[in-house]
Order: structure tokens, then sequence, then C-alpha cells
């Protein structure tokens, strides 16, 4: 499926790309940048603002992470996760309202989950210098099958795959056990087949095209890591920790990513 050369992809990714927390203002402002340019400039999927920033009601209640692209020295993309304030069930995710008619509440019902355990993942979007392909300017992030066949390194997705590993990271710290989301069908395809394993968890809906509710397991997501994907996942793991650390926000009782997930390529 990877091409014989991505064999170090953890490696690889340090060389280009680095996962920042965004715990100040000033980071969190970047994401909002970049999600203006995406959302509201290149897709058209909100209006303009005037001050730049694509922001809505979620953001206070969310975590947010950005990718910088280490050579050029920007932020290239961005994504964040959205976790209820409160144990209220009448506090509802955005994808819970979006699809309150589409949901198939007999594989799983939020509502009765405990609320500091679940989480949306949205706004995730990648600049459009860095959406170079056919077929991505249309779209805040795209993956195609030519991102699975033999071919250099540079075509493997570390951006979106490294965000959405780093939302599943950022998650386990947090303790939350499930990240949900709405995405299209051809997508969560693709991310299953690098690893991450997103389940529909209702009928589609129509929100900026087709989308499905899913979700993720993140605890499953961290333990069923493929060999050839857990330097990857170790290494956005370790940027994460390192940024939370600085800020004086890694909590006390958490692990390293690989203690809950053993190298099964030393099996």
């Amino acid at each position: 499926m990877f091409a014989q050369k991505v064999t170090h992809l953890g490696t690889a990714f340090k060389q280009y790309f680095k996962i920042v927390p965004a715990l100040t203002e000033e980071l969190k402002q970047e994401s909002y940048r970049i999600r203006h340019s995406v959302y509201c400039e290149d897709l058209h999927f909100e209006a303009t603002r005037s001050d730049g920033f694509e922001t809505d009601e979620y953001d206070i209640h969310a975590l947010h992470l950005l990718i910088r692209n280490i050579q050029q020295d920007t932020f290239t993309g961005c994504l964040r996760i959205i976790t209820p304030p409160t144990d209220s069930p009448d506090w509802l995710l955005p994808f819970e309202k979006t699809c309150a008619d589409t949901l198939n509440r007999a594989i799983i019902d939020p509502v009765k989950l405990p609320r500091k355990q679940i989480a949306e993942v949205s706004r995730l979007a990648v600049i459009s210098s860095f959406r170079r392909r056919k077929g991505e300017t249309n779209s805040p992030v795209n993956l195609t099958e030519n991102d699975f066949n033999s071919g250099p390194v540079s075509r493997f997705p570390y951006i979106p795959l490294g965000l959405y590993y780093g939302a599943v990271e950022l998650a386990r710290l947090h303790n939350i056990k499930l990240l949900f989301l709405l995405t299209e069908e051809r997508l969560a395809n693709h991310f299953n087949k690098l690893g991450i394993k997103i389940e529909f968890i209702g009928a589609p809906t129509s929100h900026r095209g087709i989308r499905f509710p899913s979700m993720v397991d993140v605890s499953k997501t961290v333990l069923n890591l493929r060999p050839i994907i857990r330097p990857l996942y170790q290494a956005v793991a370790q940027d994460i920790r390192a940024g939370m650390r600085k800020a004086g926000q890694l909590p006390e009782s958490s692990v390293p990513a690989n203690f809950h997930a053993p190298n099964r390529a030393a099996r």
C-alpha cells in the first residue's frame, strides 16, 4: 500500500512539519486566519469577515491545533476539537444538531454518554498552496488513491494525517474517549486506509455536500496503529506533549502515546 521509501514516517514528518497546540490567543488567531482563508475566501462556506478571522460560538469550548511547515516557517493547516463545557445533555455538539434526524442511536447515542468523554472534530483546513493537486481546491482537505501508491515520500499526506493524529493524541491526553465528526464517504475511506478507523453512525446529511455522522474511538485508534504508521503518530504525540508541557498544561497523570500501544513490529 505504501511506497517502500516511506519507512520512517516519523523522521520524514519532523523534517518538514511540526504539530503545534494552539494554547495562546496568538496561536488561536493563526488558526482563525487559516480558517478564514479556506472556509471564507477559497470555498465560500462562510461569509468573509472584516477582521480576517473565521470564528464561531464553539471556539471558546474547543482545543485547537496547528501544523507548521518548518522549511517555510509558516502555518499550513488547522483543526479543532469541540468539548462540551458541561455534563448536561442539553448542551449539544454541532453534529448532534445537524444530524438529529439521521443519527442511528441503535449504534450509539451521544446524549447518553458522559459528556466529558466525547468531543467533535471540525474545521480541518489546509491553505490553498498545500492543496496543490487536482481536485483539492474545492475542499478544505483532500486525499486521493495516489496517496497509497508507490511514489516519492513528498506525496504522503502528512498534513491531514498529522492533524487527525494530533486530534487523537490531544483527545487521549484530555481523557476524551470518542471523537465525532461529519465526513465525506470518500475521505473517510482514505483515512481508514491510513489507519484512522472512522465508523459511520447514521445516514448521510446535506452539510456543505453529503456528509456522514461518524466517530473515532481514541483508544482503539492508538492501540491498532500499524507498525509503519506508529513512528508518525509518536512524532505527532511528541510535538503535542512538548507544546503542552511548555505551556504548563500537560496533565501529570498523562502517559506516553506508546504506553497503550506496544510496538507490534517487534512481535
